[in-house]
This record gives C-alpha cells, structure tokens and sequence, in this order.
C-alpha cells in the first residue's frame, strides 16, 4: 500500500430529497449555486423524495453540472425504485401506487439512467453495497465501502431488522451471513452510507439515537480516513474521532463564514491545521441538505483530506 498521499478535496451532500442548488442570489440558505468544486463529490442517498423517473432526471442534471472530476452516488431509502425487489415485489410497490395514481415506473429505466454512458462521461458513478478502488487525476488512487442500507425506517427502501448485521463478517453458525462486510484497517479510505452509525451524528429532533450498532462497530474495525452519511437531517455536522481515547470533537462552523462559501468547511490534510491521523482518527460528516421539516437550511461540507498515491507516482 502506497504511504505516498495527495491532498484532495471532497464536496459532500445527502438527502437533497430533490433539491437542487438555490440560485445564487438567494438571500436565506447556504444550498445554493454553484456547489463548490472539488476533485471528488460523495451524494450519501435520499437523492429523491419518492423515486419518480422526473426526480431523477432532476437531479442527474443537478449532478452532472456539478464541478467535480469523480461523482459518487448512492440511493437512501427514499429512492424506492432503485431497491427493485422493495419496489416490483414489495410493500413498495402499494405505496408508489397510492400515491401516484397507479402509474409504476420502469426501475431498469432509472437503474440505466445512473450507470449509462451519459452519467459516465459526466464522472457519475451509482454505488449500493461493496468495495470499489478509483484513480484520480492528481494520482490519487483510493478505496470507497458503500452501502445504501440502514435500519428499519417505516415502510421505505434498504433496510433491514436492526437485530440483523449486515456489515461485520459473521460466525460460521450464522445462517444469513453478512453479504458485503466492511474489510478492517487499513483496506478503505472513505465510507459512505446512508444510514449513521450509532451514537454519532445521528440524534432526532426527539433526543433518540437512531444510527446502526453493527455499523459502529464495522466503522470501528475499519478505520476509514472518512465516514459520510445522512438519512438524520437534524443530525448535520462534523467530528472527528480519536480512535485511542474514543473522544470525540466537533467541527465547529460560524453560519455566516457558511453561508459566504455556500458550504461547510474543514481541512484534515496536511497543510490544514490538524492533519487527520489514518488509522488513529476518523472524521465523521452528516450531510443531510434537508433539515427535519424538508427545507434546504444545510450547507454541503467540503473536506480537503489526504489520499493515497498510485504506487510509482513521485
């Protein structure tokens, strides 16, 4: 593994629930045009609000004007008709009817619409679950642990019994292995779920912890450079973790140096202030755009981190 790194920025968003960018002018949110660019965007799911095809076509639009040479996507549970089983043989398919008048969308359609050519040649790259490794142009060459997948949350897409874990290799007395465990320290760079992991980010407007215990400990086996998710809109924000001490510490933003820059904030490389220890620390983002009432109040993150080096680049 390459101990050569290369400092590379990220601009990370979730749960845009359909929204695009405000304009530029507009006086009352940070979400607004254009996002920042950045070498990598991370979308962690929630891209619609109930899986229309003019929701995506929305967004993949929203995407594809976006400054970023590499854009990673993955679905939330509010993207039902990228769940196909959900959808066309589920509890899915009742809901979508209902509300939509009977009409059902073609899910090979959509499915087609986030991993054809179009979407390619604008840098779109649609994750579920598993281990993928990209190159960048500035030589950075790193690995991403996906999963659109979160604990029961009503009657919605990607989700499963919270006594179920789905993330951590499991016992040979297990019947229903884990399919795509999180790999432990030091094989992914960043994480990006939908869900959070328990106890981080991840606290309803109500004082409940909602985040996923498996995932927790997976995140903790793993190690990442970076965990980002969304899914909990109260739960924006950022910190950081000290994996030796468990001590945790806010990033801490000032809403109107936000607003300004249309995004949030940090820098865990090198030449930022507090470079990020790899295998010591792990920063964590919720980027939820929506905040508990669905309006656009959350600014995107924008996080200049260190990466791993393609082996032979000086």
């Amino acid at each position: 593994m390459s101990t050569k790194t290369v400092r590379t920025r990220l601009v990370i968003i979730s749960d845009t629930h359909t929204a695009s960018p405000l304009p530029s002018t507009n006086p009352t949110h940070a979400y607004r045009l254009p996002l920042p660019k950045a070498d990598i965007l991370l979308h962690a799911g929630d891209i619609t609000k109930v899986g229309l095809y003019s929701e995506y076509e929305t967004m993949l639009d929203m995407l594809k004007a976006a400054s970023a040479e590499l854009k990673l996507v993955i679905p939330g549970n509010h993207d039902i008709t990228l769940h196909e089983d959900f959808y066309v043989r589920g509890t899915g398919k009742d809901k979508h009817v209902r509300r939509h008048g009977g009409a059902m969308e073609d899910v090979k359609k959509i499915r087609k619409m986030w991993t054809g050519e179009e979407a390619t040649k604008a840098g779109i790259m649609y994750l579920e679950e598993g281990v993928r490794t990209f190159d960048l142009a500035n030589g950075a060459r790193f690995t991403v642990y996906s999963s659109p997948w979160q604990p029961i949350f009503y009657d919605w897409a990607f989700t499963y019994p919270r006594q179920v874990d789905r993330f951590n290799p499991s016992p040979a007395v297990v019947k229903d292995k884990a399919a795509n465990p999180v790999p432990n320290h030091p094989a992914i760079d960043i994480m990006l779920t939908h869900g959070p992991p328990k106890g981080i980010l991840d606290e309803t407007n109500l004082g409940e912890q909602v985040g996923c215990d498996h995932l927790l400990r997976a995140v903790t086996r793993c190690k990442p450079r970076l965990h980002c998710f969304g899914h909990i809109h109260e739960g924006w924000g950022a910190e950081r973790i000290d994996w030796r001490t468990k001590a945790f510490e806010q990033v801490k933003t000032t809403k109107s140096q936000v607003f300004e820059d249309r995004c949030a904030t940090v820098d865990i490389s090198e030449s930022g202030e507090k470079p990020l220890k790899w295998g010591q620390e792990t920063l964590f983002v919720n980027a939820s755009i929506m905040d508990v009432s669905y309006n656009p109040t959350n600014a995107p993150w924008v996080v200049d981190i260190d990466l791993p080096m393609k082996q032979g680049i000086s």
